[in-house]
């Protein structure tokens, strides 16, 4: 393996296993005040998420919340999944939480790129209002922002730091700040070209939800100051993602936007792939890519697949490839909603590598890594169809135990328990 290996950040009895968190912010800096109906509603919380240390808070799994948060998120986008990968990571986790009985407001700017590619314009399990400027957003939402029990900004938002100043300023609620792409943002922070987040802006959010966890959540909070950081990694709607009798169209296949740093590792792994073994059937799915690619005659192209197509892509391929952004193979425990999505489907998976990989699958049995166009071609047409099975069902298996969206909006809620009741170590 690649350097040493780390233990993954993962929560069990109220606590982060992996590292220690010494570091504790006193608890006025945590919470400014907490609203008397907050406090009830997370009492209600606390009767299905025990915040008890020694006692698991997923040992009631499944069930409801008794009494419901206003949550109000600002996100990139929940009505285009077009070109980013926000879209299906909040429609995930926001009809869960609608599921279990919280209303979420999402608040998103109306941008053209995205309006005129939406594939989910009206979710029917939150509120969704647009907005056309920072002006607009304070005029229309200072009321719902102020009244909120937790409010939520995402990372590529538009000026999302001067929205975060504000909604830090007005907010009575938890803060937190919800980084899916940490890798990218910590990167650009060192060098002061982000318009969503400051170095100043952080410690002022109460939480710092990271799509990334491993060593960079003790980073987070060391480094630059965040009261808490916790992983609030992708996954997957399992009533969307599942197996079914289609028969395979394709040998392997792979979905995701253009990016420079991926198309090499997408040559090495699929393209020569393709052009060594002619007999084989390939796709690729994704916007962006540049006209001047040659792509192999075997190789079948789509532009854009919209989520509702994502499960049908997935059960038509033997193999599904995931490639790593460098950023997030630099900094490691960065799993993909790809490979949750794929695995979903019981569809195995060929994957690079990247530090922590294992914490989330089993490399070998549950997941293949390839290092080369050559390992790629070896599980391709030395795999058994039965060992083949036997591994999509493994990391199906894995998927369903710990990264649904169910999964995901405990976890939030435990988060915010966190803040308004903290244990001290």
């Amino acid at each position: 393996m690649k350097g040493k290996l780390l233990p993954a950040f993962t929560r069990t009895n109220g606590h982060l296993n992996g590292h220690s968190h010494s570091r504790r912010a006193p608890r006025a800096n945590l919470l400014k005040s907490v609203p008397p109906l907050l406090e009830a509603r997370l009492n209600g919380i606390n009767e299905v998420l025990p915040h008890l240390n020694g006692s698991a808070y997923n040992t009631q799994r499944g069930r409801k919340a008794s009494r419901s948060m206003q949550i109000v998120i600002i996100g990139l986008s929940i009505t285009s999944s077009w070109g980013n990968g926000h879209a299906t990571t909040y429609r995930a986790l926001v009809r869960e939480l609608k599921r279990r009985g919280h209303e979420v407001q999402f608040l998103e700017r109306d941008v053209e790129w995205y309006a005129s590619n939406r594939d989910l314009p009206a979710p029917d399990y939150c509120k969704l209002e647009l907005y056309s400027s920072v002006a607009q957003l304070k005029n229309r939402f200072a009321s719902c922002i102020r009244k909120a029990d937790l409010v939520v900004v995402g990372s590529y938002v538009q000026e999302g730091a001067v929205i975060g100043e504000w909604v830090n300023d007005i907010a009575q609620g938890v803060t937190a700040f919800y980084d899916i792409d940490t890798p990218v943002t910590i990167a650009n922070l060192e060098k002061g070209n982000l318009d969503y987040l400051t170095k100043k802006l952080i410690p002022k959010y109460q939480i710092y939800l990271s799509f990334t966890g491993g060593p960079m959540l003790e980073r987070i909070q060391t480094e630059f100051g965040a009261p808490i950081a916790r992983p609030l990694y992708c996954s997957v709607d399992p009533a969307l993602y599942f197996p079914d009798k289609t028969p395979a169209k394709w040998n392997l296949g792979y979905m995701g936007t253009y990016s420079d740093d991926r198309q090499p590792a997408l040559d090495e792994l699929l393209l020569e792939p393709a052009r060594r073994w002619t007999k084989g059937r390939f796709v690729v799915a994704g916007p962006q890519y540049p006209k001047n690619i040659r792509w192999p005659k075997n190789v079948k192209r789509f532009t854009h697949l919209p989520p509702k197509r994502h499960r049908a892509f997935y059960n038509a391929q033997e193999f599904t490839l995931n490639i790593t952004r460098a950023d997030m193979i630099e900094a490691g425990y960065s799993p993909s909603v790809r490979l949750f999505e794929a695995a979903a489907c019981g569809t195995p998976i060929i994957t690079d590598y990247w530090e922590g990989l294992e914490t989330f699958f089993e490399l070998g049995s549950e997941i293949l890594v390839s290092h080369s166009g050559e390992d790629t071609l070896e599980y391709l047409r030395n795999i058994s169809e039965s060992e083949r099975s036997q591994i999509g069902e493994r990391a199906r298996a894995r998927v369903l135990a710990h990264h649904t969206a169910q999964h995901r909006a405990e976890e939030l809620e435990s988060y915010v328990l966190d803040v308004v009741k903290p244990s001290y170590v």
